[in-house]
């Protein structure tokens, strides 16, 4: 009897020990909640962290604050959070690029799936495919046809060696068997600016950025790269249907967590980012930035973060794109 009495207080330990940690995650958060924005203040993704951090403090009673750690395209800001304690104090705001392509050409201290919990999606905004008016071809099949009838004629522009424009151009190349020529430029802005000076033939990028150019008629708009058509051009055609099955590729903001992050705490959070990008104020922010509410549970938002791993870094492989270390 006396040798059960050992075991008995362990199991009593162990039972208060999971009662203490049901009920802080039934109370959280019972202290302010950092947010972390691997990027600098001002951009599209600290704003969007500040934004639905006021919402989610007037609702869970608690400061959302937000601690910009930028460098290494996202790195600095992401490992710093996956190596934080897993108890929901800690997030940050992740994006396609860091994310998603920068791990994939880039050696990253930490692993994109397995360091992270995800909890929220909450904007996204697919990328278009604009070719300058000089290139004879006005959709896909066209320019695919124009490809191949003249090998590295076309040249492809992109903000950056490994960054998701010149993925999404690689991929493009993989999935349509053609190859076009990469220019890599130092930001979205000068290659945009060449493109629109007949510099470079095509690229990848916001579709928000070709719209004024394209109705100027200083640019041709072929399609879009998201899964489904933009809200913003519902007419314009997806890559994808455009006979590249299986092309997809956006920009997109989502929130996580430290890998193993209690349940309870990930399943309060998401349902309160989800009903914050309900609310028409935070929609007509998301517009004027030109983003899309993207809503998605931590499972779909898991899947979103395997695929993206898997297929970039598929094509850094066959793109022959050599990882930085």
């Amino acid at each position: 009897m006396p040798a059960t009495r050992p075991l008995r207080r362990l199991a009593l330990a162990a039972a208060a020990l999971f009662a203490l940690c049901g009920a802080h995650a039934q109370d959280y958060p019972l202290r302010p909640v950092t947010i972390v924005v691997p990027f600098p203040p001002g951009g599209a993704t600290d704003i969007l962290a500040r934004m639905m951090g006021a919402k989610l403090a007037e609702v869970l009673k608690q400061p959302f604050l937000v601690d910009n750690k930028a460098g290494a395209t996202g790195a600095i800001g992401l490992n710093a959070v996956a190596k934080s304690p897993a108890d929901g104090y800690t997030l940050v705001i992740a994006t396609a690029s860091s994310l998603g392509t920068n791990p994939a050409v880039s050696k990253v201290p930490f692993d994109p799936v397995k360091d992270f919990t995800p909890i929220a999606m909450l904007a996204a905004e697919p990328m278009g495919l604009a070719v300058h008016p000089s290139v004879p071809a006005n959709n896909v099949q066209e320019l695919i046809a124009l490809a191949k009838a003249k090998p590295g004629s076309l040249n492809m522009a992109s903000f950056g060696t490994g960054s998701v424009s010149h993925l999404a151009g690689e991929y493009f190349n993989s999935l349509a068997g053609i190859r076009m020529v990469h220019i890599p430029y130092k930001g979205a802005a000068p290659a945009t600016a060449d493109l629109i000076a007949g510099q470079v033939s095509l690229m990848f990028n916001s579709i928000s950025v070709f719209v004024g150019p394209a109705k100027a008629g200083k640019l041709r708009m072929l399609a879009s790269a998201g899964a489904t058509r933009s809200a913003t051009l519902p007419d314009l055609p997806t890559v994808a249907e455009s006979g590249v099955p299986g092309f997809e590729a956006s920009t997109w903001h989502a929130i996580l967590g430290p890998a193993n992050l209690p349940p309870e705490i990930v399943a309060l959070l998401s349902r309160e980012f989800g009903r914050a990008l309900k609310l028409r104020d935070v929609q007509e922010k998301l517009t004027g930035m030109s983003l899309e509410a993207q809503s998605a549970t931590p499972e779909q938002l898991a899947t979103t973060l395997q695929r993206d791993a898997a297929k970039w870094k598929k094509t850094v492989a066959e793109a022959g794109i050599k990882v930085e270390q």
